[in-house]
């Protein structure tokens, strides 16, 4: 029964790839007749596979709708203002052409630390974009740099969820994890990061252009860029409000007004208000232009929304048949050291359910009986293990493969080959230097 149920999430994987890439359907389409295949061949009652197709879309467009709606925007509204040239030119000029993927690591790895993926994402793939338009360089090797600053601290530091549920459910010191996360994360980006682009930017050309965010100036003078500046980091500003005000003595009204503001919606909410009065009014567009300039950059939008959808019900239909479940059974009975098996649980847990918070949550209440036996393990480098197994290989069934795909204009082909080996890279160095700490601490 294990190796059927598996052999089939291969075949309903190999649907969405031939579905994208020889049918040429859209990913929605594709997306969707595979999680059906699998729902009906692995058995799931029939009752249950549009419920557990619904759950999948909502689950994930919950959380994303918004923050993806106005990160959007505010995107739109740094490239035509002309403040994300701004912020371009300021890069270029101080670190230079050859520093760029540096500078872009840099960004990434620091806002994703406060901030989801997803969130950071909107944020800076616009400024990768218009650094992009203005040097005319490969945009693999400007986004790719970013990406795997965001995507190695989503997956190993806290405070991001996955990364905190794992250090409850083994019982390890936070300050430790965050000590060697950062230790190890840091030098894992920048291999998968700048050093990884700089090779597979020479072989992958993108076919297309970025066609999400755009940019066209459309004011006759660019903001300062102080202000370009500050438009960027203050949804951070806003969001790491949740981070720093459980740690000081503030209570009743102004906690809860603190926390709310910086909620990742409200927080690029009250950004995208701020853009339109001093990007927009202040720099001479009126509110028909306001108004066209938002609704042009969401057209575009309503694709990806029903492929992250479609991604979300497939991976929720790989849960309700079972196929999480057999994996992590599976790792379960081989004879490994903790943190060869967290690692490799996580693992296959992400490849079968595309969800880097879903395999680093399962896998260490997979792991912890285990290792509760047990003396002399590192529980703080058990967290990152179970963290760098929880990225590797995102797929088809992953909604960051497709927010990739779609804002960067990548190909299914294009986006195999840069993003999902470069998270598939951040994994492998992350767990092969958290087993080299392990050897001395």
């Amino acid at each position: 029964m294990d190796i059927y149920l598996l052999s089939i999430t291969f075949l309903s994987i190999v649907i969405v790839i031939l579905g994208v890439s020889w049918l040429r359907l859209h990913a929605f389409l594709s997306l969707t007749i595979a999680g059906l295949f699998l729902a009906i061949f692995a058995g799931v009652e029939l009752g249950s596979i549009v419920d557990a197709y619904e759950k999948g879309v909502g689950n994930v467009l919950g959380h994303l709708v918004g923050i993806l709606a106005l990160g959007t925007i505010l995107g739109k509204m740094m490239s035509d203002s002309g403040a994300g040239m701004q912020v371009s030119e300021f890069f270029v000029k101080k670190f230079g052409q050859k520093r760029l993927p540096w500078a872009m690591l840099l960004s990434g790895f620091i806002i994703g630390i406060p901030v989801f993926f997803e969130v950071g994402l909107v944020i800076l793939l616009p400024l990768a974009i218009a650094i992009r338009k203005q040097t005319k360089q490969n945009i693999i090797l400007i986004a790719i740099p970013v990406l795997a600053g965001l995507s190695i601290v989503h997956g190993l530091v806290p405070p991001h969820p996955g990364a905190m549920t794992a250090i409850e459910i083994y019982g390890a010191n936070l300050g430790q994890v965050l000590l060697y996360s950062l230790i190890i994360a840091f030098p894992t980006a920048v291999v998968a990061g700048p050093i990884f682009a700089k090779w597979v930017h020479k072989r992958v050309i993108p076919e297309n252009e970025p066609e999400i965010i755009k940019v066209e100036t459309k004011t006759d003078s660019a903001p300062g860029t102080g202000i370009s500046f500050f438009v960027i980091i203050l949804p951070v500003l806003l969001m790491i409000l949740t981070v720093v005000t459980p740690l000081f003595n503030v209570s009743g009204g102004l906690e809860q007004f603190l926390l709310f503001i910086g909620n990742p919606v409200i927080a690029l909410l009250i950004s995208v208000f701020f853009a339109y009065f001093f990007l927009g009014y202040r720099k001479g567009m009126d509110r028909t232009m306001i108004q066209k300039l938002t609704e042009d950059c969401l057209l575009p939008l309503s694709s990806i929304i029903l492929i992250i959808g479609a991604g979300g019900a497939f991976k929720e239909i790989l849960i309700v048949s079972g196929v999480g479940d057999t994996i992590a059974t599976m790792s379960e009975q081989l004879s490994l050291s903790p943190i060869v098996l967290a690692f490799l649980v996580a693992g296959l847990i992400r490849v079968a359910t595309g969800s880097a918070t879903v395999a680093l949550t399962t896998a260490a209440g997979i792991v912890a009986p285990v290792v509760a036996q047990m003396s002399d393990v590192n529980l703080e480098l058990l967290v990152i293990a179970t963290g760098a197994g929880s990225l590797m290989l995102s797929h088809v069934n992953d909604a960051g493969f497709w927010l990739v795909k779609e804002y960067m204009g990548l190909t299914v082909k294009e986006t195999f080959k840069t993003w999902t080996v470069m998270e598939t890279l951040l994994a492998f160095i992350a767990f092969g230097l958290a087993l080299t700490l392990d050897m001395f601490i």
